[in-house]
C-alpha cells in the first residue's frame, strides 16, 4: 500500500456496510448505490467504488515551499471541545505541546458534558435517586442504540474515565471563580418508554465579561501550564516515517500562505471537529440527512481535514455516516427542507407540540427523541413538517419536562437550563417578524398562512385535542404528560426541518486513541479524538444520553494528551 493510496482500502471496506444502511433509505435518496454519489468512481471490473472524490490523493508540498520548521513533543490539531483537554493534559504531563487551529482564537468549547460518576453526580444522586446510573445498564442501552456497531471497549473508557474528567475540568474552570460546574438532575417520568439518563454537566458563567468564554478559560489555563498556540494555521497532512509512524504535520499559515513543518517527537493528536461543513463529504457519507437539512447561521466550519489526514495515513473509517441532528431549524411557508436551503435557528422546535406534515396530518409521536422525529420527517412530503402551538406555551413547556439542551426550565436540582422560557417570546417574535413563525386566531387561518390544507389540519387538530382530553393517543401512543390540548388562541405555527450540530462518525480507534488500519493495527504516533474519531455512534445520536458526544470528546481528549505526553501507548 503506497503513501498516495493508503486511505482507499480502509475507507472502502466500510462503504459496503454503509450501503446496506442506505439501502433501506433508497426511496429517500433516489439512488441505488447506497452512500456513494455520482461523483464517486467505480472499478469497471468489480463495480466497487474507488477513492471518493472528497478524499482525493495526499497533497504534495515541495520541500522548497516549507519555509518554517518547529519542534514539539506533542502537536494537537484543533483547539476545541476535544483539543483543549488534550492540550491541557499533555502539558500537565510534562510535554512541550502546541495547539494548532485555523481560527484566530479558541472557538466554542461545548457545554453539556456527558459523564458517569462524577463527584457532582454521585452527591446529587443521593437527593435524586432516580438519576443514579448503572454503568452496565447504560452501556447496554448505547449498544442497542448503535445496533451493535459501537465498540463496547470505547464505551467502557468513557464510562470509567468521564467522571474523573468532569472532576478535573471542574477544578480548572472554577479555579478563578469565573465559572461553576452544574450537574443537571432530571430523568422525567421513569415509567415512560424512552429512558433519559442524567449524564449532563454544564459550566455556568458567573462573571460579566463578554470576552471570557468557557473555552477561553481553559485555554488560559493551558497557557499557564506552558502550552503554546498557533492560530490562523490550517492542517495540510500528517507526515510518516518509513515504518508508518506519524512524526508530525505539514500546515499552512493562512495569513501569508507559507508552509510549516511541525515535528512531534511523541505524537500528533487530530481533533478538527468532523465534516459538517463539507457538503460533498456529507452527500457521500449520509445523503439521507441532506433531505431534511436546513442551513442555519452561523453554520459549522469543520470540513473533515482531520479525518482525511488520518485516512491518508491508512486509517479505517466508520461504516455509516452519522450526525447529531436537531429539529430546531425553520423555513418560510413557501419553502421545504434540503441541504441547499437557508433558514433560521428555531430553538423552540424540539418542544413536543402538535407536529403535522405538509398535508396537515400527524406522522409520529411528537414526544419521541428529536432524531426519531426527524427520521420520520424524512418520509414526509418535502421532508418538512409544521410545529403548531398555542398561547399557553409557558405552562405547556413546563409540563412537558423536556431533557437535554432543549429544556426551558431549571433542572430538578435547580441547575439552570441552557435556554430559559423567558427567552422564548422575543425569539419567537423575531422569527415571526422575519416571516418564519405564523400567528392566527383560528386553525383554518393558520393553515392558510402555513400553506397546508385547512380542512385536513382542522380535522387533525380536533382529533388531537380530543385525544388530549381523553388522556390517550390511539394513533401514536403519545404519553398523557405531553399530550396537551391546543385550545388557547392565538395559534402559532412554523415549518421545521433539521439543524446539523455535528457529524459524529470518524476513523476507528483503539482504547489508546490510535486510529486503526485495515488490519485493525494501531497507527503509531497518531491519536484521533472528538468528532474525527469513530466507534461510538451509528446512524443516529442517542439524545437521551445528554452530552454524550461532548463528554466523549473531552474524556478521550484528556486520555490522548496524557498518553502522547508520557508515551505510555
Amino acid at each position: 500500500m503506497t503513501q498516495t493510496n493508503v486511505s482507499r482500502r480502509g475507507f472502502l471496506k466500510g462503504a459496503g456496510i454503509a450501503a446496506i444502511g442506505a439501502a433501506a433509505m433508497g426511496a429517500l435518496t433516489g439512488c441505488g448505490n447506497g452512500t456513494q454519489t455520482k461523483n464517486t468512481a467505480y472499478d469497471v471490473r468489480t463495480q466497487t467504488p474507488d477513492t471518493p472524490s472528497w478524499l482525493g490523493e495526499v497533497p504534495e508540498v515541495a520541500e522548497s515551499d516549507i519555509t518554517e520548521t518547529l519542534d514539539y513533543d506533542v502537536v494537537v490539531v484543533g483547539v476545541g471541545t476535544a483539543g483543549v483537554p488534550a492540550i491541557i493534559s499533555a502539558a500537565e504531563n510534562g510535554a512541550r505541546v502546541l495547539g494548532v487551529d485555523q481560527r484566530d482564537k479558541v472557538g466554542t468549547v461545548r457545554e453539556d458534558l456527558g459523564a458517569i460518576n462524577s463527584h457532582l453526580q454521585q452527591e446529587g444522586a443521593a437527593a435524586h435517586p432516580d438519576c443514579a446510573i448503572d454503568k452496565d445498564e447504560a452501556l447496554d442501552d448505547l449498544m442497542r442504540y448503535s445496533n451493535g456497531v459501537a465498540d463496547r471497549r470505547l464505551l467502557n473508557v468513557w464510562a470509567d474515565e468521564s467522571g474523573a474528567m468532569i472532576d478535573w475540568i471542574t477544578a480548572i474552570c472554577e479555579r478563578n471563580g469565573h465559572f461553576k460546574m452544574n450537574w443537571e438532575a432530571g430523568v422525567g417520568d421513569t415509567k415512560l418508554p424512552e429512558r433519559a439518563w442524567a449524564t449532563s454537566h454544564s459550566p455556568q458563567k458567573l462573571v460579566d465579561d463578554k470576552n471570557l468564554s468557557f473555552g477561553q478559560e481553559l485555554v488560559d489555563y493551558a497557557s499557564e501550564k506552558g502550552a503554546e498556540f498557533r492560530w490562523n494555521t490550517s492542517l495540510i497532512k500528517c507526515e510518516q516515517d518509513e515504518e508508518g509512524r506519524v512524526t508530525g504535520v505539514i500546515c499552512r499559515d493562512d495569513k501569508d500562505k507559507h508552509y510549516i513543518r511541525i515535528n512531534a517527537s511523541n505524537g500528533v493528536i487530530l481533533c478538527t471537529g468532523g465534516y459538517a461543513a463539507n457538503t460533498e463529504m456529507l452527500a457521500d457519507r449520509q445523503p439521507w440527512n441532506q433531505k431534511i437539512r436546513i442551513n442555519t447561521p452561523p453554520g459549522a466550519g469543520n470540513s473533515g481535514d482531520g479525518i482525511k489526514a488520518a485516512l491518508w495515513c491508512g486509517a479505517h473509517m466508520d461504516p455509516v455516516g452519522t450526525s447529531v441532528l436537531f429539529n430546531r431549524a425553520a423555513v418560510k411557508p413557501s419553502e421545504t427542507a434540503g441541504s441547499d436551503v437557508k433558514g433560521a435557528w428555531f430553538w423552540f422546535g424540539e418542544q413536543p407540540f402538535l407536529k403535522v406534515n405538509l398535508n396537515g396530518e400527524r406522522f409520529t409521536n411528537e414526544a419521541l427523541p428529536y432524531d426519531y422525529v426527524l427520521h420520520a420527517a424524512m418520509m414526509q412530503p418535502g421532508s418538512t413538517y409544521v410545529d403548531i402551538w398555542d398561547s399557553n406555551y409557558f405552562a405547556d413547556t413546563k409540563a412537558f419536562d423536556e431533557h437535554g439542551c432543549c429544556r426551558l426550565y431549571p433542572w430538578d436540582n435547580g441547575a439552570p437550563s441552557n435556554k430559559d422560557i423567558s427567552d422564548m417570546p422575543a425569539a419567537l417574535q423575531k422569527l415571526e417578524d422575519q416571516g418564519y413563525v405564523q400567528r392566527a386566531d383560528t386553525i383554518e387561518e393558520l393553515a392558510e398562512k402555513l400553506e397546508v390544507p385547512a380542512d385536513t389540519l382542522k380535522t387533525t387538530w380536533e382529533n388531537y385535542n380530543s385525544y388530549a382530553k381523553a388522556g390517550h393517543d390511539p394513533e401514536f401512543n403519545k404519553e398523557a404528560q405531553r399530550l396537551i390540548a391546543l385550545d388557547q388562541p392565538p395559534y402559532f405555527g412554523c415549518r421545521t426541518g433539521c439543524w446539523f450540530l455535528a457529524t459524529i462518525d470518524g476513523v476507528r480507534i483503539d482504547t489508546n486513541m490510535h486510529p486503526l488500519d485495515d488490519a485493525g493495527k494501531p497507527i503509531q504516533g497518531l491519536y484521533t479524538v472528538g468528532n474525527d474519531s469513530g466507534g461510538i455512534f451509528c446512524f443516529t445520536y442517542p439524545s437521551l444520553f445528554v452530552g454524550l458526544a461532548c463528554g466523549r470528546s473531552m474524556t478521550f481528549g484528556r486520555r490522548a494528551g496524557k498518553l502522547a505526553a508520557t508515551m505510555e501507548a
